[in-house]
């Protein structure tokens, strides 16, 4: 009998939550069968077999939130020898080696596989450091080298604190820190997206010196039926002409920005789970047909929690359309690196100042908010004018 471990599924998770087992014990199963999915960071992703051969016993439960490398299945190996998935194989009894994910039996190579993409990377297991992707962010930042923090995490994962620690920033975290929320249990911990959320955010106040500009689109011109999200889109690429450097990546450590050739837009949409950001790519290449169709599709992965984890990094901008629920303005928050971020409220029906009365129009209000570290308020100023007057196109 062999026994499958939760493997690593990228960038040194310590943990999954288990969704749904998508087999039973005493199930038969083949290679690459998909086996059960767990949710990591902000995605749901499913685990295939590494085996072909008859399910003995299932370690977790649905719900469960197992620690990267602790037992996950039993199998009775079929013919009492491991799948040929890859070059190598494990002997009878061996604890998840050898297969899809997990040790090669033969060498200290670690084999990472994203079941949903199908991609691979390798890296050196004795040499490997284990931090989640928010602080190994946060140790580029601040210039820290991970490999010299001590690691105060389960398993020997590094945290937020051994990164500031290192970075000497330790004693004014302690000063700052929340007071102790006392009665918590198990079931009020923050899993997936909200936990994901909680990092990102916490990176965000650490790291950015935001500031937020508001003002108002009239779109009273409007033809009737205009797509108010392809239009915003459309707009943030008017203002990404006219002021490139809003869409760009910062790196502190140099400092140094890189302006991006392409606005690769990260979409917040609010789900149960809590706020997931998609990203669609490219769309100042694309009609506004395209983009429909592309965030039809995008927006239905997303809430069906089958959207892949490449669908979600790698952005350029930032749009949050939370107008749609409530609310007028806001401050929405950059996640580094990037730069900016548009916030689109709840359209208004506002008394304006007209040729020789006072009229009333339909406005959409706007939150932009920026890393003044890298960017002007001129820059920024400028940027929302020419969003502005793009909204105030008829069509």
């Amino acid at each position: 009998m062999i026994t499958f471990n939760l493997p690593d599924l990228g960038e040194g998770l310590a943990e999954a939550e288990i969704v749904a087992w998508l087999v039973k014990e005493g199930d038969l199963v083949e290679v690459d069968q998909p086996m059960l999915s767990v949710e990591t960071a902000k995605a749901v992703v499913e685990v295939p077999s590494p085996y072909s051969g008859k399910i003995v016993r299932l370690h977790a439960k649905p719900g469960d939130v197992v620690e990267t490398g602790k037992p996950l299945v039993d199998f009775e190996v079929t013919g009492g020898d491991v799948a040929p998935r890859a070059s190598e194989s494990s002997a009878p009894g061996a604890s998840g080696q050898g297969m899809v994910v997990g040790h090669m039996a033969s060498s200290d190579e670690e084999f990472v596989e994203r079941a949903v993409t199908g991609h691979t990377r390798r890296s050196r297991g004795p040499d490997r450091v284990r931090a989640a992707p928010a602080v190994r962010m946060l140790a580029k930042r601040l210039g820290v080298d991970l490999g010299a923090c001590r690691a105060s995490g389960r398993r020997g994962l590094i945290t937020v604190d051994d990164v500031l620690e290192r970075a000497n920033l330790g004693a004014t975290r302690a000063r700052t820190a929340a007071p102790a929320v006392p009665g918590l249990t198990d079931a009020d911990r923050l899993r997936g997206t909200r936990k994901a959320m909680a990092h990102s955010m916490s990176l965000s106040r650490d790291e950015i010196a935001m500031c937020t500009i508001f003002d108002d689109a009239d779109i009273e011109a409007w033809e009737s039926r205009s797509d108010i999200t392809v239009r915003l889109i459309r707009a943030i690429v008017a203002g990404v002409r006219a002021e490139p450097g809003l869409n760009a990546l910062f790196d502190p450590a140099g400092p140094a920005r890189k302006l991006m050739p392409h606005v690769d837009l990260a979409i917040a949409v609010d789900t149960p789970d809590g706020l997931i950001v998609p990203v669609l790519r490219n769309v100042g290449e694309q009609s506004p047909e395209q983009l429909r169709a592309s965030l039809d599709e995008l927006k239905t992965r997303t809430r069906n929690r089958t959207v892949a984890p490449e669908d979600m990094r790698d952005y350029t901008f930032t749009l949050s359309n939370f107008g749609t629920l409530a609310g007028r303005y806001a401050t929405p928050l950059v996640v580094p690196p990037t730069v900016a971020i548009l916030g689109a409220g709840r359209l208004q029906r506002d008394v304006v100042a007209g040729p020789s009365a006072p009229e009333i129009h339909t406005r959409i209000p706007l939150s932009l908010t920026f890393d003044h570290r890298c960017i002007t308020g001129g820059e920024a100023c400028r940027f929302l004018a020419a969003v502005i007057e793009d909204l105030a196109q008829p069509r």
